[in-house]
Protein backbone atom coordinates (compact mmCIF):
# COMPACT_ATOMS: atom_id res chain seq x y z
CA UNK A 1 0.00 0.00 0.00
CA UNK A 2 1.29 3.44 -0.97
CA UNK A 3 0.22 5.92 1.70
CA UNK A 4 0.77 9.01 -0.53
CA UNK A 5 -1.45 7.48 -3.26
CA UNK A 6 -4.13 6.62 -0.71
CA UNK A 7 -4.07 10.15 0.69
CA UNK A 8 -4.20 11.76 -2.76
CA UNK A 9 -7.04 9.47 -3.81
CA UNK A 10 -9.01 10.29 -0.67
CA UNK A 11 -8.49 14.02 -1.16
CA UNK A 12 -9.56 13.73 -4.79
CA UNK A 13 -12.67 11.76 -3.87
CA UNK A 14 -13.70 14.21 -1.18
CA UNK A 15 -12.97 17.30 -3.27
CA UNK A 16 -14.88 15.97 -6.28
CA UNK A 17 -17.82 14.95 -4.10
CA UNK A 18 -18.10 18.48 -2.73
CA UNK A 19 -19.79 19.33 -6.06
CA UNK A 20 -22.25 16.41 -5.92
CA UNK A 21 -25.07 17.65 -3.63
CA UNK A 22 -26.53 20.22 -6.03
CA UNK A 23 -26.09 17.89 -9.03
CA UNK A 24 -27.81 15.11 -7.10
CA UNK A 25 -30.67 17.41 -6.14
CA UNK A 26 -31.15 18.65 -9.69
CA UNK A 27 -31.17 15.13 -11.14
CA UNK A 28 -33.47 13.86 -8.41
CA UNK A 29 -36.07 16.61 -8.82
CA UNK A 30 -36.65 18.24 -12.22
CA UNK A 31 -37.91 21.59 -10.97
CA UNK A 32 -35.22 24.25 -10.24
CA UNK A 33 -36.32 24.61 -6.61
CA UNK A 34 -34.87 22.93 -3.54
CA UNK A 35 -37.53 20.67 -2.02
CA UNK A 36 -35.84 20.88 1.35
CA UNK A 37 -35.98 24.64 1.86
CA UNK A 38 -37.90 26.03 -1.13
CA UNK A 39 -35.09 28.20 -2.50
CA UNK A 40 -34.72 28.69 -6.25
CA UNK A 41 -31.54 27.47 -7.89
CA UNK A 42 -29.65 29.98 -10.04
CA UNK A 43 -29.98 29.64 -13.80
CA UNK A 44 -27.12 28.58 -16.03
CA UNK A 45 -23.99 26.72 -15.00
CA UNK A 46 -24.12 27.99 -11.42
CA UNK A 47 -27.45 26.24 -11.06
CA UNK A 48 -25.60 22.93 -11.38
CA UNK A 49 -21.96 23.51 -10.44
CA UNK A 50 -21.64 24.52 -6.82
CA UNK A 51 -19.40 23.21 -4.05
CA UNK A 52 -20.96 22.42 -0.71
CA UNK A 53 -24.63 22.06 0.14
CA UNK A 54 -27.21 22.15 -2.64
CA UNK A 55 -28.56 25.53 -1.57
CA UNK A 56 -27.45 26.24 1.96
CA UNK A 57 -29.78 23.76 3.68
CA UNK A 58 -27.06 21.23 4.50
CA UNK A 59 -26.67 17.59 3.56
CA UNK A 60 -23.25 17.69 1.88
CA UNK A 61 -20.96 16.04 4.43
CA UNK A 62 -22.23 12.50 3.81
CA UNK A 63 -21.41 12.34 0.09
CA UNK A 64 -18.01 13.94 0.64
CA UNK A 65 -17.02 11.45 3.34
CA UNK A 66 -18.40 8.50 1.37
CA UNK A 67 -16.57 9.46 -1.81
CA UNK A 68 -13.31 10.11 0.04
CA UNK A 69 -13.55 6.75 1.81
CA UNK A 70 -14.34 4.82 -1.37
CA UNK A 71 -11.52 6.49 -3.31
CA UNK A 72 -9.01 5.83 -0.51
CA UNK A 73 -10.16 2.20 -0.24
CA UNK A 74 -9.72 1.62 -3.97
CA UNK A 75 -6.27 3.18 -3.96
CA UNK A 76 -5.20 1.28 -0.86
CA UNK A 77 -6.30 -2.17 -2.01
CA UNK A 78 -5.62 -1.88 -5.75
CA UNK A 79 -2.41 0.10 -5.60
CA UNK A 80 -1.02 2.19 -8.48
CA UNK A 81 -2.59 0.12 -11.30
CA UNK A 82 -3.27 1.69 -14.68
CA UNK A 83 -7.02 1.49 -14.19
CA UNK A 84 -6.99 3.41 -10.89
CA UNK A 85 -7.66 6.94 -12.28
CA UNK A 86 -10.68 5.72 -14.25
CA UNK A 87 -11.99 3.77 -11.28
CA UNK A 88 -11.63 6.79 -8.99
CA UNK A 89 -13.72 8.88 -11.38
CA UNK A 90 -16.24 6.05 -11.59
CA UNK A 91 -16.37 5.85 -7.80
CA UNK A 92 -17.35 9.52 -7.49
CA UNK A 93 -20.05 9.05 -10.11
CA UNK A 94 -21.20 5.92 -8.27
CA UNK A 95 -21.66 7.90 -5.06
CA UNK A 96 -23.73 10.43 -7.00
CA UNK A 97 -25.96 7.65 -8.40
CA UNK A 98 -26.39 6.12 -4.93
CA UNK A 99 -27.41 9.46 -3.42
CA UNK A 100 -30.01 10.04 -6.13
CA UNK A 101 -31.42 6.52 -5.89
CA UNK A 102 -31.72 6.74 -2.12
CA UNK A 103 -33.46 10.09 -2.45
CA UNK A 104 -36.02 9.40 -5.18
CA UNK A 105 -35.61 5.82 -6.49
CA UNK A 106 -34.15 7.02 -9.79
CA UNK A 107 -30.97 6.17 -11.67
CA UNK A 108 -30.75 8.82 -14.42
CA UNK A 109 -29.71 7.50 -17.83
CA UNK A 110 -27.09 10.23 -18.49
CA UNK A 111 -25.24 9.29 -15.30
CA UNK A 112 -25.47 5.54 -15.88
CA UNK A 113 -24.24 6.08 -19.44
CA UNK A 114 -21.47 8.31 -18.12
CA UNK A 115 -20.38 5.53 -15.77
CA UNK A 116 -20.14 3.12 -18.71
CA UNK A 117 -17.93 5.55 -20.65
CA UNK A 118 -15.76 6.70 -17.75
CA UNK A 119 -14.97 3.18 -16.58
CA UNK A 120 -15.55 1.02 -19.65
CA UNK A 121 -13.50 2.86 -22.26
CA UNK A 122 -10.23 3.11 -20.26
CA UNK A 123 -10.55 -0.52 -19.12
CA UNK A 124 -11.05 -1.63 -22.73
CA UNK A 125 -7.88 0.23 -23.73
CA UNK A 126 -5.91 -1.26 -20.83
CA UNK A 127 -7.22 -4.82 -21.16
CA UNK A 128 -8.33 -5.33 -24.78
CA UNK A 129 -8.11 -9.11 -24.42
CA UNK A 130 -10.94 -9.02 -21.86
CA UNK A 131 -13.41 -7.01 -23.92
CA UNK A 132 -15.28 -10.15 -24.96
CA UNK A 133 -15.75 -11.28 -21.37
CA UNK A 134 -16.80 -7.80 -20.30
CA UNK A 135 -19.40 -7.44 -23.06
CA UNK A 136 -20.73 -10.95 -22.39
CA UNK A 137 -21.06 -10.18 -18.68
CA UNK A 138 -22.88 -6.92 -19.37
CA UNK A 139 -25.31 -8.58 -21.79
CA UNK A 140 -25.91 -11.52 -19.44
CA UNK A 141 -26.63 -9.36 -16.40
CA UNK A 142 -28.68 -6.85 -18.36
CA UNK A 143 -30.81 -9.57 -19.98
CA UNK A 144 -31.35 -11.40 -16.70
CA UNK A 145 -32.33 -8.23 -14.86
CA UNK A 146 -34.64 -7.17 -17.69
CA UNK A 147 -36.50 -10.47 -17.48
CA UNK A 148 -36.88 -10.00 -13.72
CA UNK A 149 -38.06 -6.40 -14.18
CA UNK A 150 -40.75 -7.54 -16.63
CA UNK A 151 -42.17 -10.05 -14.17
CA UNK A 152 -45.14 -8.91 -12.04
CA UNK A 153 -43.71 -7.76 -8.72
CA UNK A 154 -40.16 -8.32 -9.96
CA UNK A 155 -38.91 -5.47 -7.80
CA UNK A 156 -36.43 -4.08 -10.34
CA UNK A 157 -36.78 -0.86 -12.29
CA UNK A 158 -35.30 -0.18 -15.72
CA UNK A 159 -32.68 2.00 -14.05
CA UNK A 160 -31.54 -1.02 -12.03
CA UNK A 161 -31.42 -3.06 -15.25
CA UNK A 162 -29.22 -0.50 -17.01
CA UNK A 163 -26.92 -0.01 -14.02
CA UNK A 164 -26.62 -3.78 -13.61
CA UNK A 165 -25.61 -4.14 -17.25
CA UNK A 166 -22.99 -1.38 -16.93
CA UNK A 167 -21.54 -2.85 -13.74
CA UNK A 168 -21.53 -6.30 -15.36
CA UNK A 169 -19.48 -4.82 -18.19
CA UNK A 170 -17.07 -3.11 -15.80
CA UNK A 171 -16.65 -6.13 -13.55
CA UNK A 172 -16.24 -8.33 -16.61
CA UNK A 173 -12.80 -6.81 -17.15
CA UNK A 174 -11.84 -8.46 -13.85
CA UNK A 175 -13.11 -11.86 -14.98
CA UNK A 176 -16.14 -14.01 -14.21
CA UNK A 177 -15.23 -14.44 -10.51
CA UNK A 178 -15.37 -10.65 -10.12
CA UNK A 179 -18.81 -10.58 -11.78
CA UNK A 180 -20.13 -13.39 -9.59
CA UNK A 181 -18.84 -11.89 -6.34
CA UNK A 182 -20.03 -8.39 -7.19
CA UNK A 183 -23.62 -9.35 -7.89
CA UNK A 184 -23.81 -11.95 -5.14
CA UNK A 185 -22.67 -9.29 -2.67
CA UNK A 186 -25.22 -6.81 -4.06
CA UNK A 187 -28.13 -9.20 -3.56
CA UNK A 188 -26.90 -10.20 -0.13
CA UNK A 189 -26.66 -6.56 0.94
CA UNK A 190 -30.09 -5.76 -0.47
CA UNK A 191 -31.59 -8.79 1.27
CA UNK A 192 -30.12 -7.81 4.62
CA UNK A 193 -31.38 -4.22 4.27
CA UNK A 194 -34.86 -5.39 3.26
CA UNK A 195 -34.99 -7.83 6.16
CA UNK A 196 -33.89 -5.15 8.63
CA UNK A 197 -36.54 -2.73 7.35
CA UNK A 198 -39.22 -5.42 7.53
CA UNK A 199 -38.22 -6.31 11.07
CA UNK A 200 -38.55 -2.65 12.10
CA UNK A 201 -41.89 -2.30 10.32
CA UNK A 202 -40.50 0.25 7.89
CA UNK A 203 -41.02 -1.81 4.74
CA UNK A 204 -43.71 -3.97 3.23
CA UNK A 205 -44.26 -6.04 0.13
CA UNK A 206 -45.53 -3.13 -1.96
CA UNK A 207 -42.80 -0.67 -1.10
CA UNK A 208 -39.95 -0.27 -3.56
CA UNK A 209 -36.42 -0.24 -2.19
CA UNK A 210 -33.44 1.38 -3.95
CA UNK A 211 -31.24 -1.35 -5.43
CA UNK A 212 -28.65 0.95 -7.00
CA UNK A 213 -26.60 1.49 -3.81
CA UNK A 214 -26.39 -2.27 -3.20
CA UNK A 215 -25.25 -2.84 -6.79
CA UNK A 216 -22.57 -0.19 -6.46
CA UNK A 217 -21.32 -1.46 -3.09
CA UNK A 218 -21.24 -5.00 -4.45
CA UNK A 219 -19.12 -3.84 -7.38
CA UNK A 220 -16.78 -2.02 -5.00
CA UNK A 221 -16.38 -5.15 -2.86
CA UNK A 222 -15.59 -7.20 -5.93
CA UNK A 223 -13.09 -4.74 -7.40
CA UNK A 224 -11.19 -4.26 -4.16
CA UNK A 225 -11.12 -7.78 -2.75
CA UNK A 226 -11.18 -10.04 -5.81
CA UNK A 227 -8.59 -8.10 -7.73
CA UNK A 228 -8.62 -5.86 -10.75
CA UNK A 229 -6.45 -4.93 -13.68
Amino acid sequence: MSIPIVIMAGVFGGAAAAFLPRIAHRFAYPEPVCRDCGRDFPSGVSGWVHAGAACGCGGWIGPVLASAAVAALLAGLLGPVLSLPALLLAAVLGVLLAVIDLRCLRLPDPLVGGLAVIAGVPLALIEPARIGTAVAAGVLVGTGYLLVALLPGGGLGLGDVKLGAVLGLVLGFGGWPAVAVGFAAAHLINGVVAGWLLARGRAHGGRALPFGPALLVGALISMTFIGYA
